[in-house]
């Protein structure tokens, strides 16, 4: 019998930095990986349809392009690219450890993943298939967060789960400032006025348009996925 959860169907937000490790500089560390496909694996098994967007900042991260020289266009094109070593990486660790798996991307590449369809990713979830939504949104000047809202209102998800390093939204950072509150839950609109940066401005108002909830929390506390998606305290919810 499968466990009751709040959440049928998700968007898992991670960041590309989640997968790599700084004291051994990797920027796709063997262990980051097993454990959060471990994490979703669990999910998956409890019957909630995962659609998953990784960032790509682990490898290469558009506006850095500007301090090597390069345009922004161009780095963020790299940055998009880089998204698809994550999700390929994603891929494997999880088919590994029996989880069905479809990589989609924003940007055509057959060799590689399938294209973005939206109908094409619906009937994937709905059989039970993790689909990777790699490229972002395909075009530059959009992060992956934006990417996350956009295929989370196209596929008509419940929530975004957005895996952070930290377990909430703060009023100010948690890491500099000892008195530091945490929210457990907000309105889109007291995110404007308290000025918090929950994502990006674009993505923001993506969910707000669209009433998309946005659960914040840390991925790194054992098994805050599957605590997210039974609807357990964890976290903060912006709705």
């Amino acid at each position: 019998m499968m466990t009751q959860t709040k959440y049928k169907r998700i968007i898992l937000k991670i960041s590309g930095e989640i997968l790599g490790s700084r004291e051994e500089s990797e920027p796709i560390h063997a262990k980051s990986l097993e454990n959060i496909c471990e994490e979703i694996k669990a999910v998956a098994d409890m019957g909630v349809e995962i659609g998953l967007v990784v960032g790509g900042g682990n490898i290469f991260r558009g506006l850095q392009g500007s301090d090597k020289g390069i345009d922004r266009t161009t780095g963020d094109s790299m940055g998009m690219l880089a998204t698809v070593i994550n999700g390929l990486a994603l891929m494997d660790r999880l088919e590994k450890i029996g989880v069905v798996v479809r990589v989609q991307s924003a940007i055509p590449m057959d060799k590689l993943a399938e294209p973005y369809i939206q109908r094409r990713a619906i009937r994937h979830l709905e059989r039970g298939r993790v689909v990777i939504f790699v490229s972002g949104t395909g075009n530059p000047y959009f992060s992956t967060d934006t990417a996350a809202a956009l295929r989370a209102s196209e596929i008509s998800a419940d929530v975004i789960l957005k895996a952070t390093k930290v377990d909430g939204i703060y009023d100010k950072d948690p890491h500099r400032f000892s008195d530091a509150q945490k929210f457990d839950s907000l309105t889109y609109m007291d995110c404007l006025k308290k000025r918090l940066s929950v994502m990006d401005s674009t993505a923001f108002s993506l969910c707000m348009d669209n009433e998309m909830p946005i659960l914040v929390f840390d991925l790194q506390q054992k098994n805050s996925i599957r605590q997210a998606v039974c609807g357990e305290n964890i976290g903060t919810i912006v709705s």
